[in-house]
């Protein structure tokens, strides 16, 4: 393994659309959603882990989650795990790794990915990302992942790239990037699927410390200018008094945004090695093995006779689950919390909107 390549796992959010079972307390990276006994941190940990050396690897989340990555991940040492005082988005949480990894190795190169991401294709995603690494030690360009899109999904940002700027990575034909797109409605991803032009937005990110200073500095100056100030306090005991100053005063805003969406140095590696940002539940839904009746059952004791397309979930296992003549709900039932509605990800977006306006009642997040 290359000693100046590193990982940086964004591991802050909070997972609300897989509310009740993602809580702020306990969010959608530190939970085993899949049953498979490992989290989605620990899984993208051990993805990395095969590709940069491990005490390369560097995990920014929130200061309310030190103690669950330590549970989870004990060997990361306590100066890689770097603490975000407060939520500002991925562009804060970018400048911060990339100006503490100044100080200690100006001559690495990094990938930026999410803790939260399904990766299935496991030797296909591990060329990909090594073959990026390799070739933007030399490039004054940012590399971002666009996966192929099999579906007008709505869930997902949009790449659109120029096909008649392409350049030859390895085995890989890498294009400049012409825009960005958040989110579509159907109707315009569909489009985007029939033009051939557009790729999913895979939320990672591959480049070397001096190309992505450059562009924070250029595309991002009131942001840069607070943390370029740290050269004395990183990797030092007063790192995180600076950095609660910084995060005070620093705007939210993503990196997408920020940066992506700016800079002329945006190229794309459109690829095909069985992603999902398993977002949703319906993301889940379509991921996870299912009954023959098309079910997601666990945990309880189950009673379970004419249910179809359904997801039926108890943490208490010795609770008994009776469900019957039910087609396409949800039934999830936390110690605390008991959510019963259609299976239809809008609706627990609704939920969870209506909770935070509610008084008293937003303890349930």
């Amino acid at each position: 393994m290359n000693n100046n390549h590193y990982c940086i796992i964004m591991a802050g959010g909070i997972g609300s659309r897989f509310w009740p079972v993602s809580r702020q307390s306990r969010p959608k990276q530190f939970i085993d959603l899949l049953g498979i006994g490992r989290t989605f941190l620990q899984m993208t940990y051990d993805r990395y882990a095969g590709i940069v050396p491990e005490e390369n690897i560097l995990i920014v989340t929130a200061e309310r989650y030190y103690g669950l990555v330590k549970e989870q991940l004990p060997q990361v040492c306590e100066e890689n795990i770097l603490l975000e005082p407060y939520k500002r988005n991925t562009a804060p949480c970018v400048a911060y790794a990339t100006y503490k990894l100044l100080k200690k190795n100006p001559e690495a190169t990094v990938v930026v990915a999410p803790a939260d991401h399904l990766i299935i294709g496991d030797a296909q995603f591990r060329d990909v990302i090594v073959s990026a690494l390799e070739h933007a030690e030399h490039s004054d360009n940012l590399f971002t992942i666009g996966i192929d899109p099999t579906r007008p999904e709505t869930n997902y940002g949009y790449i659109q790239f120029n096909k008649s700027n392409t350049e030859r990575v390895g085995s890989h034909d890498v294009f400049q990037v012409k825009t960005f797109t958040e989110k579509p409605n159907a109707d315009l991803a569909r489009v985007f699927l029939e033009t051939g032009e557009f790729l999913w937005n895979s939320g990672m990110f591959i480049w070397n410390l001096q190309a992505i200073k450059a562009e924070l500095e250029h595309c991002l100056p009131e942001v840069t200018t607070l943390f370029r100030g740290g050269e004395e306090f990183y990797y030092t005991p007063g790192e995180k008094d600076f950095i609660r100053r910084v995060y005070e005063d620093c705007p939210a805003i993503s990196i997408d945004y920020g940066v992506m969406e700016k800079t002329q140095r945006a190229w794309v590696f459109p690829s095909d090695f069985g992603w999902s940002d398993l977002g949703t539940w319906g993301s889940v839904y379509e991921r996870v093995s299912k009954s023959a009746d098309g079910n997601i059952v666990s945990g309880g004791v189950q009673m379970i006779d004419d249910v179809k397309n359904s997801i039926v979930l108890c943490t208490n296992q010795q609770k008994l689950v009776v469900a019957r003549s039910i087609d396409n709900m949800m039934v999830v039932d936390m110690d605390d919390v008991l959510l019963v509605c259609r299976r239809d990800d809008r609706v627990v977006k609704d939920v969870v909107t209506d909770l935070t306006v509610k008084d008293k009642i937003d303890r349930y997040l």
